[in-house]
C-alpha cells in the first residue's frame, strides 16, 4: 500500500506540532523540565524556551518539522515500493499471496 504523501506530511505535522506544544506546557505546569530537555528544544527549534510563548514557537517549528520529515518519508517509503515491487504481484512469505 502506497502512502498519499500530502495527507501524511499533514498528520505528522499536526502529531509533531502538537507534541511539541503539549510537552512544553506539560514542563511549565508540573515543572518537570530537565535542563537537558530545555537545551536541546532551543538548539534545534530557533527561538524556543520552556514558556508560553516558546508553546507557540516549538508549534511552528514542529509542524514545519513535521510536514518536511513526513513528506521525505512517505516520497522515500512509495519509491521503495515502486522500486521493489511490493505492491504488484508480490506474494507473502510461505506462498500466500
Amino acid at each position: 500500500m502506497k502512502l498519499h504523501t500530502p495527507a501524511f506530511s499533514v498528520a505528522c505535522a499536526l502529531l509533531w506540532g502538537c507534541g511539541v506544544f503539549v510537552m512544553t506546557w506539560w514542563m511549565l505546569l508540573f515543572g518537570t523540565a530537565a535542563p537537558g530537555e530545555q537545551i536541546l528544544l532551543s538548539k534545534v527549534y530557533l527561538g524556543y524556551t520552556v514558556s508560553g510563548a516558546g508553546s507557540v514557537i516549538g508549534l511552528v517549528w514542529g509542524l514545519v518539522d513535521g510536514l518536511l520529515g513526513g513528506a521525505i518519508f512517505a516520497w522515500l517509503y512509495n519509491a521503495l515500493v515502486d522500486r521493489l515491487g511490493l505492491l504488484a504481484g508480490s506474494t507473502r512469505p510461505g506462498g500466500k499471496g
